[in-house]
């Protein structure tokens, strides 16, 4: 059974990791949400669920105004042949729909299936910002914590620049 955004709010809590949640109408892409980025402080944050041609899966975490360049992200991760993984695949893996991708969703990823990279300039902003588990609000918190947040479940973060920005 998939986290809830209550499980994840419970854990985050557990941690001691202090983290605040803006309800909004659903958001589906980074344009989407332009409007609300005056009302939540903090890096707007947008996050590709890629799969290699080998089989290989990826989480990578930007900033939501950063363009993702993947043959550099594939040179650098020396990983042939990225693409965006198909629906079925993410909601099996992360119990995440499209549109909803989140590193929260890492709590549902109990085989440790996928390799997470952060963006270098995500890491060097104090407050990022994700969804919790579906894309109707955005959760706040210290980039710091939420690299805790995710060596807490047993994943190390690679930090890579990830690509050009803004978009």
């Amino acid at each position: 059974m998939a986290a809830s955004p209550e499980k994840l709010f419970a854990y985050l809590d557990g941690l001691g990791i202090a983290h605040s949640t803006v309800e909004h109408p659903p958001l589906f892409t980074v344009e989407d949400g332009r409007a609300w980025h005056g009302r939540i402080p903090g890096l707007h944050c947008k996050n590709l669920f890629l799969k290699g041609r080998d089989g290989k899966l990826w989480l990578v975490l930007m900033p939501g105004d950063k363009r993702a360049m993947l043959g550099l992200l594939e040179k650098r991760l020396r990983c042939a042949r990225l693409s965006f993984g198909k629906p079925e695949l993410m909601m099996e893996v992360m119990g995440l729909t499209p549109g909803s991708v989140t590193p929260f969703g890492l709590m549902n990823d109990g085989e440790r299936a996928l390799t997470v990279i952060a963006d270098t300039d995500l890491l060097a902003a104090e407050l990022v910002n994700f969804h919790p588990l579906h894309n109707g609000a955005s959760t706040t918190l210290r980039s710091a914590d939420l690299m805790r947040f995710i060596r807490s479940l047993g994943f190390e973060p690679l930090a890579l620049n990830c690509g050009e920005g803004p978009v």
